[in-house]
Parts: C-alpha cells; sequence; structure tokens
C-alpha cells in the first residue's frame, strides 16, 4: 500500500516523532499568532510590536541548560521561525543547539462550517506544500494544525468530525511529504455544561473519525503525533471530577481509539490552570491500564501563564520569569512519567476563555 511519506523522509518521520516525546519531556507552545500574542501582552502592559514578540520568545528559548531535560520540542509562529536572538543565532539552530526539535504553526485559523450550528473548520491547505518545504528549509522538523470542535445538543455533528478529520488527514499527509511530523490536534472545547461521560463519548466518536481518515490518506503512522484535547467535563457543569477520574477516561478513550504505531500523545492544556493541567497529565500516567503511547504535554498557556505575569515586559525580571518557565516545565515533566508530587506551588488560576481561538 503506498505512504504519504516518501521513503527518503520515512526513518527521518519516526526518529523525529519519538525524540519529541522522549521520556519526561513534551512540547512547549510558542506558537501564538500576532493576533494571540496582544491579547497575552494586554494585561503585563506590553505593547505587541515585532521586538517585544522576540524578546519574549528569546527569554522562553534561553531559560537555561535544563530546559532540555524537560522539553522535545518547540512550536513556532512563522515570524518566530525567522528571528534571531540578540547574539544573532536564529532562534532554530539556538533551540536545535540545545536537541530540541523545532516546530512550526501551519494552519490558518479556523472559519464556520456552513450547515451546522456554528460548527468550525480549519483553513490553510491551500499552498501548505510550498510552505512546509520552506520551513523544512529552516529547520523545522514538525508542524501543527488546529482543528476545533464543540459539545452540545447537536454538536459535534458528523458533517463537522467528518470533515475536520479529512482536513488533519490533508495537512498531515502534506507535511510528511515534506519531511515534517504532523501533530493532529482535533480540540475539543471545554465550552458547555456536560458531564464526563459527555465528553468521552464525543471524544472518542471525534478521535475514531479522525483516525479513519489518516487510514484513508495512508498517513505514516509511526511519523505522527497526536494532540487531543484531556477527557474533562464542561466548564459549566456542576458536577466535579477528581483528576483519577478524568485521567482515567482520558485514557480509556485513547485506547478504544488510538493505534499503537502512534508514538506520543502530546495533550493540550485547553484552558484548564497550569496546576490542573500538570495534576491530570499526572493521574494519566499512573493509571494502571496499559498504554502503548507516550502521554506528555504541548503546553502553551499552562508553560507560560506564570511567565508572563513575572516578566512584564521588563529585562530585570527575565531571570525571574526564566525560572518560573523551568518551574512549570519539571513539573510536567515528572507529571509525563507519574511521578508529580503536587508541590510546584504556583499555578492555580484558571486559564479558560470561551471559543478559544488564536
Amino acid at each position: 500500500m503506498p505512504s504519504a511519506a516518501p521513503p527518503k523522509f520515512r526513518q527521518e518521520l519516526a526518529e523525529t516523532a519519538k525524540a519529541i516525546v522522549a521520556q519526561g519531556k513534551g512540547i512547549l507552545a510558542a506558537d501564538e499568532s500576532t493576533g494571540t500574542i496582544g491579547k497575552r501582552f494586554s494585561p503585563i502592559n506590553v505593547e505587541n510590536v515585532e521586538e517585544n514578540r522576540r524578546a519574549y520568545r528569546e527569554l522562553l528559548f534561553t531559560a537555561g541548560s535544563e530546559l532540555r531535560n524537560y522539553l522535545g520540542g518547540a512550536i513556532l509562529f512563522e515570524e518566530t521561525l525567522f528571528q534571531k536572538a540578540a547574539d544573532g543565532t536564529p532562534f532554530p539552530e539556538l533551540l536545535k543547539q540545545q536537541g530540541i526539535v523545532v516546530g512550526i504553526k501551519v494552519d490558518k485559523g479556523t472559519v464556520e462550517l456552513a450547515g451546522t450550528e456554528g460548527e468550525t473548520t480549519t483553513q490553510g491547505l491551500d499552498g501548505l506544500a510550498d510552505r512546509c518545504a520552506k520551513y523544512y528549509q529552516a529547520g523545522a522538523r514538525f508542524a501543527k494544525w488546529r482543528s476545533v470542535l464543540k459539545i452540545g445538543q447537536n454538536q459535534p455533528s458528523q458533517l463537522s468530525m467528518i470533515e475536520n478529520a479529512n482536513v488533519l488527514a490533508r495537512y498531515a499527509s502534506i507535511c510528511q511529504q515534506n519531511g515534517l511530523v504532523p501533530i493532529v490536534e482535533p480540540e475539543i472545547l471545554m465550552d458547555g455544561d456536560h458531564d464526563l461521560e459527555r465528553a468521552m463519548e464525543a471524544t472518542e466518536k471525534v478521535l475514531a473519525q479522525v483516525y479513519k481518515s489518516l487510514n484513508d490518506h495512508h498517513i505514516y503512522l509511526e511519523g505522527t503525533l497526536l494532540k487531543p484535547n484531556m477527557v474533562c467535563p464542561g466548564q459549566d457543569c456542576k458536577k466535579s471530577y477528581t483528576p483519577r477520574e478524568i485521567g482515567e477516561a482520558t485514557v480509556v478513550v485513547l485506547r478504544r481509539t488510538v493505534p499503537c504505531a502512534v508514538p506520543g500523545i502530546t495533550f493540550l492544556s485547553g484552558g484548564q490552570s497550569e496546576e490542573n493541567a500538570t495534576v491530570h497529565l499526572n493521574a494519566m500516567n499512573q493509571i494502571p491500564l496499559s498504554r502503548p503511547w507516550a502521554l506528555t504535554f504541548s503546553y502553551g498557556r499552562a508553560l507560560q501563564a506564570t511567565v508572563l505575569k513575572v516578566w512584564k515586559g521588563e529585562k530585570g525580571n527575565v531571570q525571574a520569569a526564566q525560572k518560573a518557565l523551568l518551574v512549570r516545565a519539571k513539573a510536567n515533566s515528572e507529571a509525563c512519567q507519574g511521578k508529580y508530587a503536587g508541590d510546584s506551588g504556583s499555578g492555580n488560576e484558571s486559564l479558560y476563555v470561551k471559543d478559544y481561538k488564536y
């Protein structure tokens, strides 16, 4: 059977995917678009200009030699991929020197899917092959594409699930043809008042559809990663659940849907607080069920919220902000090994944003 991954890239794709999710390692998602980073800067009164964006990303990427112990990859926005540190070192080279694989966000955001009740699809397939080739030349070795689904009375609809799964499969195929490991991200938002059982049902249906489409498109699974939501109740659900219940629900759904050929599952935080995202990841890695894939993190807000508050755009705060990043990165490194003791001492504020766009 033909494969989306050409023979010349197959071994590299598999090795890259494994390296990103090596034991104790996850991903720093620093791929906020220009508009989204502006929303992050606004509460700390930092102007959203290129130099401030560059300086902030340099703060993250130069946090210290420990960083390589916790991060297997970092996802960049296109602007960041072509920026340099203050000493002239291109950011991709700076990360590569630390053994951190460079990734790139390649989707162009969501648009409404006609014929549905406010559901969306993701755009960006046009010209993607040329962009992937350019990103590979610039040093990127993996990519990320976010599709967004919702839980409601008639959601996710069959149309939404099929459309988003097919778009993710086309994206994955184009990436593999150009040497990039595709991170497949079908995010189900936390919006709503649904309970954990409803979240399990929806996530199982969505992931089953995604892997059906990946199979139809002959995607080389060994050279991919999955970035799903954790299976959590809706933000407005009246019933509360323990970390163990959320961890077990998530692992059960993954066992039913994700082939063991996939090297790793790198969870998004989805608006959970920094601490909850870590505690839930830790619970998953302690569940006494077989887990054939690495269960780790690909966090943006859940690694950076405290960092931004400490930094405030001031040079004198850089070292303290970098220390805050290392605290969260270490906590999540421990969590993806089931070793987190829950004593990082920060990050309990909810990061939830309704109908989250970035």
